[in-house]
């Protein structure tokens, strides 16, 4: 097929170049001339495990180009919108970028083609564009929300745990399904706003599920208890599942609080208080606030101790700061007078600007913790979990406090060090 793709962001370019390793035509519109001078060189500007390569692969087979605006009249198949949706100060997620792809796409259209939404957009939103857009023009409109893990999405787009398809006729559906004839998933076919509220119906469940595993370690520390123990006895019930059941310093990145928010705006605005959604909401705020709590009991204080933070993206193997608990956690620890060293593999620069300058960077992780009172692992990158934590040991200054704040360090290795270690809803060591 041929096909245009609105936005080479996360989504967008993962997208425009897995469907051309698929064998499609696709021209990705990028309206950043930085990034699109990058992309036509063949250089990625997202960090992802494999897309480098493959942008490459797909550029030198001529099927993928990128240009700055949708070409006129457009002569495509299908134009997948890709565009963000931030949240506004309100929770609800902005739209402005989806109304300006899809005036775009009404004044460049002039032959049928199909609109496939990828960007996630509250339930409803579909069927008031086709109203005000496309009521009386050749597009047709199909919700077809993405399913992408940062740091896995190439692997996530040929193996999805399912396919969702919203259209209002099942012809248009059906020509949907066969876009994604190499990929074997179950595919689900419904209405407009029933797809786009299983995306967000999925995500609040995510979120919920962390939340409530965070609320359970808390317990846990309350009531002396071992969260590790209890999320494994939790989770090997075939109804929970293990996944999602990790506690730590709470969910962040570029879906999961703006979803959660717009889900919980959108159910305000339709009449319907989301209360449980709201307690998630509130949970996953609260935890980063109790790790700087903790840490400042287990210092006797903030002022002047150094603090190195290992971690600033949100999960590893991404250099995406969104959201992050890694930034609220340093702006806390910079008010309490805490002097900051921090170091990540991949996300210092776009970490830098949303950072107060009093933080210094560090090259490496034994360079942010030298001299330190505390480390804080907020990212559990392998890096870290592999790290010579003797050696750290010995250029540190006492207290010597371990706050691991993904339960992803080896505890008994380094108390037997002579740290001293706090975990999420682990006992203290």
């Amino acid at each position: 097929m041929n096909i245009a793709v609105i936005g080479a962001g996360y989504v967008g370019l993962v997208a425009a170049s897995c469907l051309v390793n698929s064998g499609h035509q696709v021209t990705c519109v990028e309206i950043d001339e930085a990034k699109l001078r990058l992309l036509n060189q063949g250089t990625s500007t997202i960090e992802e495990k494999g897309i480098d390569q493959l942008l490459k692969q797909c550029l030198s087979s001529g099927r993928l180009s990128f240009v700055s605006a949708l070409p006129k009249p457009l002569q495509v198949d299908i134009v997948m919108i890709t565009v963000g949706t931030p949240s506004l100060p309100s929770g609800a997620a902005d739209l402005s970028y989806i109304y300006n792809a899809a005036e775009q796409l009404r004044d460049a259209a002039r032959h049928p083609s199909i609109l496939v939404m990828k960007s996630t957009v509250p339930p409803g939103t579909g069927v008031k564009l086709v109203q005000r857009y496309f009521k009386n023009s050749p597009i047709s409109y199909v919700a077809n929300p993405e399913f992408l893990r940062e740091g896995e999405a190439i692997e996530d787009w040929y193996h999805p745990s399912r396919i969702v398809i919203g259209a209002e006729d099942n012809k248009i559906g059906e020509r949907i399904r066969q876009l994604y004839f190499d990929i074997d998933a179950p595919v689900i076919i419904t209405d407009i706003t029933s797809a786009e509220t299983i995306k967000y119906a999925a995500n609040a469940f995510l979120v919920t599920k962390i939340s409530f595993i965070n609320e359970i370690a808390n317990l846990c520390e309350a009531a002396d208890a071992n969260i590790d123990d209890v999320a494994r006895g939790v989770g090997l019930d075939p109804r929970i599942g293990p996944d999602f059941l990790r506690a730590g310093l709470g969910y962040g990145g570029s879906c999961f609080p703006k979803d959660a928010r717009a889900l919980d705006f959108s159910a305000l605005n339709k009449g319907y208080d989301f209360r449980l959604l709201k307690a998630t909401i509130e949970v996953n705020t609260k935890q980063r606030i109790l790790a700087v709590h903790k840490l400042k009991q287990l210092l006797g204080g903030l002022a002047g101790k150094e603090i190195a933070l290992l971690g600033l993206a949100f999960k590893p193997d991404t250099d995406d700061v969104r959201e992050a608990p890694s930034l609220d956690i340093a702006y806390l620890l910079d008010e309490g007078g805490a002097k900051l060293r921090v170091y990540d593999p991949a996300a210092m620069e776009n970490a830098r600007p949303l950072l107060p300058p009093s933080i210094a960077f560090a090259p490496d992780i034994y360079s942010a913790t030298a001299g330190a009172n505390a480390v804080v692992l907020i990212t559990e990158w392998r890096e870290f979990i592999d790290a010579d934590w003797q050696a750290i040991k010995k250029q540190m200054k006492e207290p010597y406090i371990i706050f691991d704040g993904r339960n992803a360090l080896p505890q008994d290795k380094l108390i037997a060090l002579g740290f001293k270690y706090m975990g999420v809803g682990r006992r203290l060591g």
